[in-house]
């Protein structure tokens, strides 16, 4: 996961993120994938900020292998840690998929009231639009598309669109609230 940015100009992290207000649940609507994420759906991370560790977030990233409800459910534990003099507010992190790498995880991208992110990558060949809901808004997934091309300077070629489908069962499986996946988006198949 080479982080050469190729003259690239530096990513704009949003100015300010309140690490505690990101914390939780986030739906992975599209992304540009690592080798995990070419065929998942359901992806979610779950955030938590942790006191006095070797690191300041768990994050537990679950999702179906493949199709939804019918494939296999990963899992993928990361830990992060909030960059900056400021751990309590910072929108670069930098997260351990596994011992020892650690890569940068810029937040280009964050909803007023903590609705949706960006996450992008320095050398702008992977990158994450999430989404508090597994269902976001059609005309704001292009806004954030856009923005990725024109302010951010990303190909999307080999972008692709997370499939979100949820039922109870699915729900309850993956430890999910009515909060999170309400019902009314849950699948009626």
């Amino acid at each position: 996961m080479g982080n050469s940015t190729s003259g690239l100009p530096p990513l704009q992290n949003v100015a300010s993120c309140n690490t505690q207000k990101f914390m939780g649940t986030w739906f992975v609507i599209g992304v540009k994938p690592t080798f995990l994420e070419t065929t998942c759906s359901n992806a979610v991370e779950k955030y938590s900020f942790l006191e006095d560790k070797h690191h300041d977030i768990d994050i537990d990233f679950t999702y179906n292998k493949d199709e939804p409800l019918t494939s296999a459910i990963k899992s993928a534990p990361q830990k992060g840690w909030v960059q900056g003099d400021n751990k309590q507010d910072s929108p670069l992190w930098k997260i351990s998929p596994l011992w020892p790498i650690k890569l940068p995880y810029h937040i280009i991208e964050l909803g007023k009231n903590y609705d949706y992110c960006v996450i992008g990558y320095p050398n702008r060949k992977y990158c994450w639009i999430m989404n508090r809901k597994p269902v976001m808004d059609e005309s704001l997934f292009e806004e954030l598309k856009k923005k990725l091309i024109e302010k951010h300077n990303y190909s999307l070629e080999g972008f692709r669109k997370v499939p979100q489908k949820w039922t109870r069962e699915e729900r309850e499986k993956r430890g999910l609230t009515k909060e999170e996946v309400p019902d009314s988006m849950l699948s009626k198949d």
